[in-house]
């Protein structure tokens, strides 16, 4: 039984905790999911958004069934002294959703989880409602899995965007399954070139963050 369970929304933000773990892929309720291990670590990376964490969530569980279900990923700054590449392991996850709170020992700050990415007009409005550090999408409904099936839980998040950063619009990239085409992306920022300077910060920032990640988790799971 592995000790730990970490679900991510994509593999890029994993990618250099996992490169040399074994792949296994295993079936739960229809649909495949690809799981990384190493030791008593497994680190399964569900989609973007609620909907996939949860799916995400009750397979691993299931298949694993581990002491502990660990969020990890990327987060936007609702706080301006928070930079690209800062940690944020949170005392308290919100649901932005219904307001519910799982409260998480050892943590320090609010993180609050959103139904979609958030402009900076909506970052600060989650600021003022939650008196959150950050915002992410997915770390509430990892928590509630966690919850309703006696698991512990923890979370860990890294700036991937500071407090003014507008994204460029991506949802409609992001399929039913939770997951990111960056092919269509690609070509429409292609045609776009003023979405070129956003583009190359968000993948510069992408990176520094996916770094940053993973250099914390390879501390906990080594």
């Amino acid at each position: 039984m592995p000790r730990l369970a970490i679900v991510a929304a994509l593999e890029r933000e994993v990618r250099p905790l996992v490169k040399s773990w074994r792949i296994t892929e295993k079936e739960y309720d229809g649909r495949r999911f690809r799981f990384f291990e190493n030791g008593d670590i497994v680190v399964v990376c569900g989609g973007i958004g609620a909907v996939a964490a949860r799916r995400a969530s009750e397979a691993v569980i299931a298949i694993f069934d581990p002491k502990v279900l660990c969020s990890a990923g990327f987060a936007g700054a609702l706080d301006s002294r928070l930079k690209v590449g800062d940690l944020i392991r949170p005392s308290t996850v919100i649901n932005a959703g219904d307001s519910s709170r799982t409260v998480v020992d050892g943590g320090e700050g609010v993180l609050v989880s959103f139904g979609s990415v958030a402009s900076p007009a909506q970052k600060r409005k989650l600021r003022e409602s939650y008196g959150a550090e950050a915002v992410d999408m997915e770390a509430a409904t990892v928590a509630r899995a966690a919850e309703v099936r006696g698991k512990l839980f923890t979370a860990v998040k890294a700036v991937s965007d500071e407090m003014d950063f507008e994204f460029p619009a991506m949802e409609r990239f992001v399929d039913a399954e939770g997951e990111f085409s960056q092919g269509r992306f690609a070509c429409y920022a292609a045609i776009r070139p003023w979405l070129w300077p956003r583009v190359t910060r968000l993948a510069l920032n992408s990176s520094r963050a996916s770094r940053a990640l993973c250099a914390y988790l390879g501390t906990i799971t080594a």
